[in-house]
């Protein structure tokens, strides 16, 4: 094969490699554990519903707490299999948001020398005029009677760091927990500077939705799978 015919196939794995279009190249470098408790560059994905059958939004599986000094926060877990119930566009932004920072997210879990991890995203608003002050770091989830704080965090808004936030002003972040913690216990609690919501496993909580909106996307998904019958021709 001549030089300039290698050189063009190189740059054309490569291209494929970086774009990550399916099946046009190596597969690009799978998300982190997502909130799935998944070893990261190995989850299984096996057992999870298809991506793209969703009908729930952010409210139905948010956890919210209304702070002093005007704050509003709104916490989620990006677990893969939490998310993939979501609206198709709604799964497709969140999972944008971790798959962009999983360099990050690897190295967070690197430092701690965890190999599973969880992702949570958590939002603060400004709902009162003039400036308010958050705490991003107070931010604990109870499950099954054990508190996880964060490891660490990647912000997704620029002064996140700052630690104030002016009217219908709002700042994010990735929140990486140890990857013991699974969102689908019932016993689940969020507290955010000292107040907590325990609304999770509550009747009618967000855990209640994702278990309905699960065996709801699984018909979905069957019903819009090809069927696999051949016909039979006519003599």
């Amino acid at each position: 094969m001549s030089l300039r015919r290698c050189l063009t196939v190189f740059g054309a794995l490569a291209a494929a490699s970086c774009s990550g279009a399916p099946g046009s190249g190596p597969a690009p470098a799978p998300a982190p554990s997502v909130g799935a408790r998944g070893v990261p560059g190995t989850e299984d994905t096996t057992g999870l519903v298809p991506p793209g059958f969703g009908t729930l939004r952010l409210d139905d599986v948010s956890l919210q707490f209304t702070l002093p000094g005007g704050v509003l926060a709104r916490a989620i877990p990006l677990d893969e299999s939490v998310i993939r119930l979501l609206s198709p566009d709604t799964y497709r932004a969140l999972h944008e948001q971790v798959l962009g920072r999983s360099a990050q997210l690897r190295e967070i879990a690197r430092r701690y020398g965890l190999e599973r991890y969880s992702v949570w995203r958590v939002t603060f608003y400004g709902t009162e005029q003039g400036e308010a002050r958050f705490s991003p770091q107070e931010v604990i989830v109870t499950d099954a009677g054990r508190d996880f704080r964060p490891l660490d965090l990647v912000p997704l808004t620029p002064g996140f760091g700052e630690q104030r936030l002016q009217q219908r002003g709002q700042q994010t972040a990735l929140y990486v927990f140890d990857g013991a913690l699974d969102v689908w216990q019932s016993q689940l609690a969020v507290t955010v500077q000292g107040v907590r919501n325990d609304a999770w496993g509550a009747s009618g909580g967000p855990l209640a939705r994702l278990d309905r909106e699960r065996t709801l996307v699984r018909g979905r998904a069957a019903q819009s799978a090809p069927s696999k019958a051949t016909s039979v021709p006519r003599p």
